[in-house]
């Protein structure tokens, strides 16, 4: 199996929330929704299971950034500045802003005001299932990752990169289909010449 890493993105609702009783602002919302369907590009679909993700979440410093950019780190899990639960839904984090974090601050601003409604999550595939149906198109099943980061982004778009990788093994077990189809059909008209003598 190919390990790709890449990112899966979707709109959400975010929520920017200030603390009761001090000045503490924080940032919540789904980074990863289970088992909906995403379409990556035509024909080619993709969804996260929940196992797929729990599995990865245990004892693994996790980082929200901003725009999957390394060097914007918003909070993490192994500070406790971001707190990751898995419900029946999906992922949900709650981020402490950093409020001596100017970008920090910007970035909260603009999902508060609606300009950001996106997230996206980096990750890496351990273990997919692979349907290919009746109309043509592929749907992988994610049942094992590696999570690395979550992140709100502004345009929730695929890398080229990982398109191409992706293609890549498409077409690779599209190839091993029809070798596998060409291999029973043959199986299929020995035996009935076998039978017909």
């Amino acid at each position: 199996m190919i390990k790709i890493k890449r990112q899966l993105n979707f709109n959400t609702d975010f929520e920017v929330r200030k603390a009761k009783d001090s000045d503490e602002r924080y940032l919540e919302g789904y980074f990863i929704r289970y088992n909906e369907e995403t379409e990556l590009y035509d024909d080619i679909y993709e969804e996260v299971t929940r196992e797929a993700v729990e599995n990865s979440i245990k004892d693994r410093d996790i980082k929200c950034l901003f725009n999957h950019d390394t060097a914007i780190v918003l909070g993490r899990t192994g500070n406790n500045t971001l707190e990751l639960k898995s419900d029946e839904k999906g992922l949900y984090g709650k981020v402490l802003i950093n409020q001596n974090d100017t970008q920090a601050r910007d970035i909260l601003a603009r999902i508060d005001r609606g300009d950001i409604n996106a997230c996206s999550f980096g990750f890496s595939i351990n273990d997919e299932e692979v349907v290919n149906r009746d109309d043509g198109s592929t749907k992988f099943i994610l049942k094992d990752i590696d999570l690395y980061e979550v992140s709100p982004v502004t345009f929730p778009a695929y890398p080229t990169t990982s398109i191409s990788a992706r293609q890549k093994q498409i077409n690779k077990l599209r190839k091993e289909d029809l070798s596998n189809w060409k291999k029973r059909m043959k199986e299929a008209l020995n035996a009935k010449s076998i039978n017909v003598k």
